[in-house]
């Protein structure tokens, strides 16, 4: 898909970060954007922000997965067709295993893992009869190899790969393009909404994040891919990057660098 005059792309987690970006940056290439996150009043500044006319707010909280399909039919009704549906939303994790209550993994793993795959699949009827569609999955090195005080967000990182790389071979036949995105560090408010063991909010922005790859340049990236039609796109720098090579090549060296790692 080299060309987003026209297309209908619904992003989620589009109040902030990256979602934000990709958001302007497709519609500076021609798309109508269907903005949702669970703030409003962010979306509509999103929105105000946007070039050209037809974008929507469609405001849902993600954490209610039951009410997914429901949001689809909604949506269809609206805008008729998704063309590109961008599973961006997500929440991170800044503590031990031993300290996150079950109820902080559970939450976890049902943002990042659940309400992707249940929107994904209520998406999936449209795209199979219309012959045509790309599902993109911002997912994190996180997927790739697991690091201390990230557990429960490895996990579903991991699992969201696992579930989007089973289904790209499934709907090859019908037309439809399955895209994961791994990135590291990117300046965003990631580590700031990240949860803590007790499930509060961390508040504090990571030296790594800080230092990270800019939000625009991710964004640009992702875009690219989407041009190129690379499945998957790694977008990190330095430790991070080489660390997903040593996790496929020298995975016991990684271990072993890992037990070393002081995270935050």
């Amino acid at each position: 898909m080299k060309d987003f005059n026209n297309k209908t792309v619904w992003i989620t987690g589009a109040s902030e970060g990256i979602g934000k970006e990709l958001a302007i940056q497709m519609a500076k290439g021609g798309a109508k954007i269907i903005l949702t996150a669970r703030n409003t009043e962010k979306l509509n500044v999103v929105k105000d922000s946007l070039a050209g006319e037809g974008h929507i707010v469609y405001p849902m909280d993600l954490l209610k997965v039951d009410t997914i399909p429901n949001a689809v039919e909604e949506v269809l009704a609206k805008v008729e067709t998704i063309d590109i549906l961008v599973n961006n939303a997500g929440i991170s994790q800044r503590s031990l295993a031993k300290d996150t209550l079950m109820e902080v993994d559970r939450k976890i793993m049902e943002l990042d893992y659940f309400a992707a795959i249940s929107l994904t699949k209520s998406a999936l009827p449209h795209m199979m009869e219309r012959k045509a569609g790309l599902i993109i999955t911002i997912s994190s090195i996180a997927g790739k190899f697991g690091t201390p005080m990230r557990t429960a967000y490895c996990a579903a990182k991991h699992a969201v790969i696992g579930f989007m790389d089973a289904l790209r071979s499934e709907v090859h036949a019908d037309n439809i393009k399955v895209m994961v995105v791994t990135p590291g560090s990117v300046k965003t408010n990631i580590s700031i909404n990240a949860l803590e063991g007790d499930g509060k909010k961390h508040n504090v922005t990571d030296p790594l994040i800080e230092n990270g790859i800019p939000v625009e340049e991710c964004a640009a990236r992702i875009i690219s891919g989407i041009r190129n039609g690379t499945p998957e796109v790694l977008i990190a720098q330095g430790k991070e990057k080489l660390a997903v090579y040593l996790k496929r090549f020298f995975p016991t060296l990684l271990f072993k660098m890992m037990t070393k790692l002081k995270a935050t």
